[in-house]
C-alpha cells in the first residue's frame, strides 16, 4: 500500500486540524483498495469556543452520504464528543435513536448527519481516528481461520474485534471491551469481515500506521497465493448478436423485477473474464459480499447468466424467487421484502455484469463486484472464500439505517434508466436530441459521420463516429450501443442532409442518390438493426425526423422532399409493423430551424428574398409568429420517448410555429 504523504501539502494545513482532516482523508479515499464509494469514515476532536465563550470538546466525523475521496470541511459533522461518550454507556439503545440523539447534538444545525460510528470514534482516545474496508485485511478474514491469520501477522499492534453490527451495539461492544486497557498498547483495531481502525493524536502517523497495517496484510497475502494477476482465455472473443439480445432481454426481465428502467454494464475486462472461466465460480460467487457493508449495492449474491441459448431464460425469474425465499426465511414481522431484482450477474464465460437505475450507481457497482471478485480469488488460495452466515447479512441488508437510506430517494427524471440512439448528433436538432435526453435521464450514444462529435458532450455519452450509409459501419453503431449499456429503447433517427436546390429537369443524378442513401435508406437500415433489441427494450420508442417538406414540398427540393417523404412513409408502415413488439413509431415535422447547419447566411438571405421579405421577418413567418430552435424539436423527441406519446403510434407532429400550408 502505497503511503501517498505529503509533508508540502500537509504544512498548508499546519494551523487547521480540520482542514488536516480533510487532507488525510482524502488520501485514504484516493486509494481503492482501502475505501469504495462513500465506503470507511474519519474524525477529528478539536477544543472550541461556543456560543457563550466556553470551551467545549468536538467531534468532527465523516457525515453520512459523503465520499471521503472528495470530502470537503463541511462533510464532517460537529458533534459534542461528551453526549456521544455518554451514549456509549447506555445498556441498550436503538440506533434510530442513536441518530437522533447525535443529530440533536450536532453544533451546527445545517451539517450532514453524522456517521453511525460517531460513537465509537468518540471513545477512541486520540485526536485522530482513521477507518477503512481495506481490502486485503478483511479478505483475509473471510478466510477459514481468519482470525488467527490476523494475529500472525500483527501480534499484539491490534485489537481484535469479532464482527458486531455497525451502530450502537459496536460502540458498545467496543466501549466494554475497553474499558479497562491502556488504548496507547494498539496501533489500530481489526474488526473482523469488516475493516481496520488506526489512530493518534498526529494526523500523519494515525495514517501511517493506516499504510503500514494494511501492507503487513498485503504482503500476507503475497507470500501465500501464486498470483494476484488475472489471465485472459486466449479465446476470448466479443459477445454475439445473440449475447446482446440475451442480456437486452435480461435487462428488461431485472427491470421489470426492480420496478424501475436499469442499465446493464458489460464488463469483460481480463479479470472479469478470468472469474467467469473458473470451474466452481457459481459456488464461490455466491458465498456473500466482500463486507456487509456492501450488501445494500449488491445483495446476497449475484445472478447467474449462462451463454446465449435458444431455450427460455429463466434464471431472473429464478433469482427472484430464491430472495423470497431469503427474505422469508429470515424476516420478522414489520419488515417488508424490497424488490427481488439482481444487482449485478456473473455471465459466464463473458464476465459480469452490473445493473443500476443510473449509471452512477451500475459503476460502482462494477467497482465492488472487481474488487470483490478478486478477494474471493485470493481468499481461495488462502484457504477458501468464508463470508459472514446468511442470517448476518440479512440484518445488515434490512438494517433500519440502511433502509433509510434507500427510503430518501429522490424522484427521478423521467428518462433515468434508459438507452438512447442519436444519429446526426454532433450539431443542430441531434445535438439537442442527445442534450435532451440527457437531461431527461437518458443514457445517450451520439453518431455523426463528423469526427467533432469525439469529445462533444463528455461525460457517459458514447460518442461515435460514424457514416450512417455505410452498412456495416452503422450495425457497428448499434452493437456497440448495446454492448456499453446493456441494450437500446429510444432511437432518434435524425441524420440527414439538404442538398443543393435543382429543378428536377437539371438534377445531378448524384445529388439524388446521396439524398436518398442519407434521407432515406440509412434510417432504414438503422430500424431494422435496432428493432432485435428494441423487442426487448423498455417502453421502446422511434422517433423520426421528417421534415415540413412532406406535407408541404417546395420547388428545388425535390430530392430532400421525396426522401423524407418516403422516411415518412417508411415509418408509417414501420408503426403498423412494430405495434405488436410495442414499439411506438412517431414522426417529427420541423420547419424553419435556423439553428442548424442546413440554415446558412446564404440560404437565409436567398430565402427571406424569394418571399421578399427580411431575414427577421422571414424567421418569424408562421401562424404564431415565433422561432422555432433545435431544442424545440429535441423537446417534442422526448415527450415521444416518454409518457407523453406511450399510446400513439404512427403520428405526424407538426414542430414549425404554425405553417399555413400544412394546416
Amino acid at each position: 500500500m502505497k503511503n501517498l504523504w505529503s509533508d508540502t501539502s500537509a504544512d498548508e494545513y499546519a494551523d487547521s486540524p480540520l482542514q488536516l482532516r480533510v487532507y488525510s482523508s482524502r488520501l485514504l479515499g484516493q486509494q481503492a483498495d482501502l475505501v469504495l464509494h462513500g465506503g470507511g469514515n474519519t474524525s477529528v476532536k478539536i477544543t472550541e469556543k461556543n456560543l457563550f465563550g466556553d470551551e467545549e470538546d468536538i467531534l468532527y466525523v465523516k457525515g453520512s452520504g459523503w465520499d471521503l475521496s472528495v470530502i470537503e470541511a463541511e462533510g464532517f459533522a460537529p458533534v459534542r464528543l461528551k453526549i456521544l461518550q455518554h451514549m456509549a454507556s447506555f445498556d441498550q439503545l436503538r440506533d434510530a435513536d442513536m441518530v437522533r440523539m447525535q443529530r440533536a447534538a450536532m453544533t451546527n444545525p445545517y451539517a450532514p448527519n453524522p456517521s453511525v460510528e460517531a460513537v465509537l470514534h468518540a471513545i477512541i482516545p486520540f485526536k485522530y481516528v482513521d477507518h477503512t474496508h481495506a481490502d486485503a485485511v478483511v479478505t483475509i478474514t473471510n478466510t477459514p481461520g481468519g482470525e488467527d491469520k490476523i494475529r500472525h501477522i500483527y501480534g499484539d499492534r491490534v485489537l481484535i474485534v469479532p464482527f458486531v453490527m455497525p451502530g450502537f451495539i459496536l460502540a458498545k461492544k467496543i466501549y466494554q471491551m475497553t474499558k479497562d486497557i491502556d488504548w496507547a498498547q494498539y496501533d489500530g483495531m481489526v474488526l473482523l469481515n469488516h475493516g481496520v481502525f488506526t489512530f493518534d493524536d498526529d494526523a500523519r502517523r494515525s495514517y501511517e500506521k493506516m499504510i503500514d497495517l494494511v501492507s503487513l496484510a498485503e504482503r500476507y497475502i503475497d507470500d501465500h497465493v501464486e498470483s494476484r494477476e488475472a489471465t485472459q482465455r486466449a479465446d476470448a472473443d466479443d459477445c454475439s448478436e445473440a449475447d446482446l439480445q440475451m442480456l437486452a432481454m435480461i435487462r428488461k426481465q431485472v427491470a421489470a423485477l426492480r420496478g424501475t428502467a436499469v442499465y446493464a454494464l458489460y464488463d469483460d475486462s481480463a479479470e472479469a473474464r478470468s472469474f467467469a472461466d473458473l470451474d466452481d465460480v457459481d459456488a464461490i460467487a455466491t458465498r456473500g459480499p466482500l463486507t456487509p457493508d456492501h450488501i445494500i449495492r449488491t445483495k446476497q449474491s449475484p445472478l447467474i447468466m449462462q451463454q446465449a441459448s435458444g431455450s427460455e431464460f429463466s434464471a431472473v425469474e429464478d433469482y427472484a424467487a430464491a430472495y423470497q425465499a431469503y427474505f422469508d426465511s429470515h424476516a420478522s414481522e414489520h419488515q417488508v421484502c424490497l424488490d427481488p431484482a439482481p444487482r449485478w450477474a456473473l455471465w459466464k464465460r463473458h464476465g459480469l455484469v452490473s445493473f443500476g437505475a443510473t449509471l452512477k450507481e451500475a459503476n460502482i457497482i462494477t467497482d465492488i463486484c472487481r474488487h470483490t471478485i478478486k478477494a474471493i480469488q485470493l481468499a481461495e488460495q488462502l484457504g477458501g472464500w468464508q463470508t459472514l452466515p446468511a442470517s448476518e447479512l440479512f440484518e445488515m441488508e434490512y438494517w433500519e439505517l440502511e433502509q433509510a437510506k434507500l427510503n430518501s430517494s429522490k424522484a427521478c427524471p423521467e428518462l433515468e434508466g434508459k438507452i438512447a440512439l442519436v444519429t446526426g448528433a454532433a450539431s443542430g436538432i441531434g445535438k439537442a436530441c442527445v442534450e435532451a435526453l440527457r437531461a431527461s435521464g437518458a443514457a445517450v450514444a451520439a453518431l455523426d459521420i463528423d469526427a467533432a462529435i469525439e469529445g462533444l458532450f463528455g461525460g457517459d455519452v458514447l460518442e461515435l463516429v460514424c457514416d450512417v450509409t455505410a452498412d456495416a459501419a452503422l450495425k457497428d453503431a448499434v452493437i456497440s450501443t448495446a454492448r456499453r449499456f446493456g441494450g437500446i429503447d429510444i432511437v432518434v433517427s435524425n441524420a440527414g442532409i439538404f442538398t443543393a436546390n435543382e429543378n428536377i429537369e437539371s438534377m445531378d443524378d448524384d445529388s439524388w442518390r446521396l439524398s436518398m442513401d442519407v434521407n432515406l435508406t440509412s434510417h432504414q437500415r438503422l430500424i431494422k438493426y435496432c428493432v432485435p433489441l428494441l423487442r426487448h427494450g423498455i417502453d421502446p420508442a422511434i422517433v423520426i425526423i421528417a421534415s415540413k417538406n412532406v406535407p408541404a414540398p417546395g420547388p428545388g427540393a425535390s430530392a430532400y422532399s421525396a426522401a423524407k417523404a418516403g422516411l415518412t412513409q417508411l415509418a408509417r408502415v414501420a408503426a403498423l409493423e412494430l405495434g405488436k413488439d410495442g414499439i411506438r413509431v412517431n414522426t417529427i415535422h420541423p420547419n424553419a430551424v435556423f439553428d442548424t447547419g442546413v440554415w446558412t447566411d446564404e440560404v437565409l438571405q436567398g430565402r427571406a428574398k424569394s418571399y421578399g421579405m427580411s431575414v427577421d421577418e422571414y424567421k418569424a413567418n408562421n401562424v404564431l409568429h415565433t422561432s422555432v430552435s433545435s431544442k424545440n424539436v429535441a423537446e417534442m423527441a422526448c415527450a415521444m420517448a416518454g409518457t407523453t406519446f406511450a399510446k400513439t403510434t404512427g403520428s405526424q407532429v407538426p414542430v414549425d410555429g404554425g405553417n399555413e400550408r400544412v394546416i
